[in-house]
């Protein structure tokens, strides 16, 4: 029996295409390999599908979101194709949002903002064999705006190479922000002249001189992997782990990191603040506070 699709938005071409409750063999005839061009909105949204399969599409300079993925389940996401000029904001590649047990493998994407994030209350998400640059890498978040609660869980990145980007693994929370960010793995990672290959910042602030710094607010970002990583970063601080001092960073495990300059002759260094966990065969370490000499302080 075929699913229902409660809700798409699509523009092919630049003319729209609405479809409210479409059966899943019907929304793929319309979309599976096919180029979807521009427009004055996000290129594409899925909005309450179950069981849904993306693929074998390429997208090319919408002024927003590419591809939106809002209150999804099971939903899958293979062969995208996403280009548009590096200069462009907030045309992240691909957003989830509030949704569980999403899949996306196999895809280029080349943005003007993130290339993959993932927002507020979503769980379940693998995301590998990425090709990734200009601009942003793949990030969790920024999470927690105007103190939100968040609750994400159980991501994995793994398999992919960023080139050229801002970001490689971000994770990015509001100091106002509640809740949590647990269980994160990135692994096999590659990066080729990134600014900020493996960044945490706990105090995302998009105010000109900085934000006031808060002592009883903050997302728990805990159980967080990074394992077999190499490349090169284009600024000194290869690793920033930037955590809140009212809810620090937890259970943060580092392992098989190679990390060196772009340029030749001049060295990398990691940073942290805030920050617990173990490491192992790490370049450039150390950096992380031993588990036992600091603890997360109570809400």
């Amino acid at each position: 029996m075929d699913r229902l699709c409660c809700f798409i938005v699509a523009q092919l071409n630049g003319w729209f295409l609405m479809a409210s409750k479409v059966s899943l063999s019907m929304a793929m005839d319309i979309l599976m390999d096919k180029e979807i061009i521009g427009g004055n909105s996000h290129a594409l949204q899925f909005v309450s599908c179950t069981e849904t399969r993306l693929a074998n599409v390429r997208f090319t300079n919408s002024p927003q979101k590419h591809v939106l993925i809002i209150h999804c389940n099971q939903f899958k996401v293979n062969n995208l194709n996403i280009q548009a000029p590096d200069e462009s904001p907030n045309t992240d590649g691909i957003h989830i949002q509030a949704s569980h047990h999403v899949r996306i493998t196999n895809s280029i994407i080349g943005s003007g903002d993130d290339c993959i994030s993932i927002g507020d209350y979503t769980s379940n998400v693998d995301i590998s064999n990425i090709k990734r640059g200009p601009r942003h890498g793949i990030s969790i978040g920024s999470l927690g705006k105007q103190g939100n609660l968040v609750q994400v869980s159980n991501i994995r990145v793994t398999n992919s190479f960023f080139t050229g980007t801002t970001n490689g693994a971000r994770i990015k929370t509001w100091q106002v922000g509640e809740g949590y960010v647990r269980h994160v793995i990135f692994k096999n990672l590659r990066f080729n002249n990134v600014k900020n290959p493996i960044i945490i910042d706990q105090n995302y602030c998009d105010q000109t001189g900085g934000c006031p710094q808060l002592d009883n607010s903050g997302v728990i970002i805990s159980n967080v992997t990074y394992q077999t990583m190499s490349g090169t970063s284009s600024t000194r601080i290869a690793i920033n782990l930037n955590c809140s001092r009212s809810v620090h960073c937890t259970g943060i495990s580092m392992k098989c990191i190679r990390l060196k300059s772009a340029s030749a002759g001049e060295q990398v260094v990691a940073s942290c603040s805030n920050a617990s966990g173990r490491e192992t065969d790490v370049v450039p370490g150390h950096c992380l506070q031993d588990t036992s000499s600091i603890r997360p302080i109570s809400k």
